[in-house]
């Protein structure tokens, strides 16, 4: 098949599955860009030969220029090249899958030239999802999520009718390395086993989204925009095997579901494939093999960060984008280790009762709630540390 990919964020989990899976399918790929790993981007680049890498942190653009000048591929830094980068000419499909709200302006630049947008970037519709979904309708831009969950509910929808007959969706969860655990027991976890996730190869800051049921209530809100569902029609069920990575439900009480291994290569090659279905180097299920499924309820009181993203959903305006970015301030404590696990809910509910809702009809409006959000959550996650 011809596609020409760019790849944002290509030295992240999402990032290098998706050049894998681009190498298996032959697709060419036009730009990649990355944080600071220096050593991978140059690696991937003389693998795939794009025309454009772009480095979020400038301080290693000359270094990556220097290593890469026998090439002819060019180097920018900063945001702007990573919005250079998603708006390049003689591209088909822009793979969003940067972690964090540093992914919205790009995802808007690839929009408004008109791309296929392959979703890995939940923050985007967290954040702006009316922007994007009103930028998207204007602009003729298709958005296929990537999210292995998103991917399922989007999958189970397709040619079955109308929107009134969806009763609801299903977005299922691991219920992550602390399912069934205990507030007391919380209160001791550790860096280390809150990235040691049961069935995911993830980057840590997503691992412990997952750890502390963050990432759930992320997709939710992700779901509302992408689905244009209300939250009330979205339930979360735990299923711990994460074979059945999301259903619909429809008005006559039927539910479809999609299932898989849990390998993110599948929805990666279907946002690119769409609507075609390649084969794929992914294990298949073996349905003969005692294959088995539980599902049960969250745990909304022990998991309190599932609840907080819940009743953000609830609101409109820039709640669930000051909800983000207290989220990734508190996340980026407890990976230094400079906060405990619980002290990530905590700063968040604090930053949240400190910050009203706004309208969030702007890009402007959107990333000065993002930036009040982070400065709150800095100042809270120090008082808090200064009390332990």
């Amino acid at each position: 098949m011809r596609q020409r990919i760019v790849v944002l964020g290509s030295t992240g989990s999402i990032g290098k599955q998706t050049l894998d899976v681009a190498a298996s399918l032959g697709l060419t790929v036009r730009a990649i860009t990355g944080n600071r790993n220096v050593d991978l981007l140059e690696q991937q680049a003389r693998q795939f030969l794009p025309a454009l890498v772009a480095v979020a942190d400038e301080a290693a653009v000359v270094q990556l220029a220097n290593r890469l000048k026998d090439t002819g591929i060019r180097v920018l830094g900063g945001p702007d090249g990573l919005v250079e980068a998603a708006s390049m000419p003689e591209v088909d499909t822009v793979v969003t899958a940067v972690v964090g709200m540093v992914g919205l302006r790009p995802t808007l630049a690839a929009i408004e030239a008109g791309r296929r947008i392959a979703l890995a970037n939940k923050e985007t519709l967290v954040c702006a999802g009316e922007l994007v979904m009103k930028a998207a309708k204007r602009h003729g831009a298709e958005i296929i999520p990537v999210d292995s969950e998103h991917s399922a509910i989007f999958q189970s929808l397709l040619g079955q009718g109308k929107q009134s007959e969806v009763k609801r969706l299903l977005l299922t969860a691991s219920g992550g390395p602390f399912f069934g655990a205990t507030r007391e027991t919380l209160q001791t976890v550790t860096k280390a086993q809150a990235l040691q996730h049961p069935n995911w190869s993830m980057g840590a800051k997503i691992t412990v989204d997952s750890a502390t049921m963050m990432n759930k209530g992320l997709e939710l809100i992700e779901a509302m925009h992408l689905f244009q569902v209300p939250p009330e029609k979205i339930s979360i069920v735990v299923h711990r095997e994460s074979i059945v990575h999301s259903m619909v439900e429809y008005a006559d009480g039927s539910v479809i579901a999609q299932l898989g291994v849990p390998d993110m290569r599948l929805p990666i090659q279907y946002a690119l494939t769409y609507p075609a279905r390649l084969p794929s180097p992914v294990q298949q299920l073996n349905f003969a093999d005692g294959l088995s499924m539980t599902f049960t309820k969250p745990d909304f009181d022990t998991f309190g960060c599932l609840r907080l993203a819940c009743e953000a959903a609830g609101q409109e305006g820039t709640a669930c984008a000051v909800l983000n970015a207290a989220n990734e301030v508190a996340v980026a404590c407890f990976l230094n280790e400079a906060c405990s696990f619980l002290d990530v809910e905590k700063i968040v509910q604090k930053t949240m009762e400190e910050i009203p809702s706004q309208p969030a009809d702007t890009l402007e409006a959107i990333l000065k709630a993002d930036d009040l959000a982070r400065k709150t959550a800095c100042r809270i996650a120090a008082e808090e540390s200064c009390r332990t």
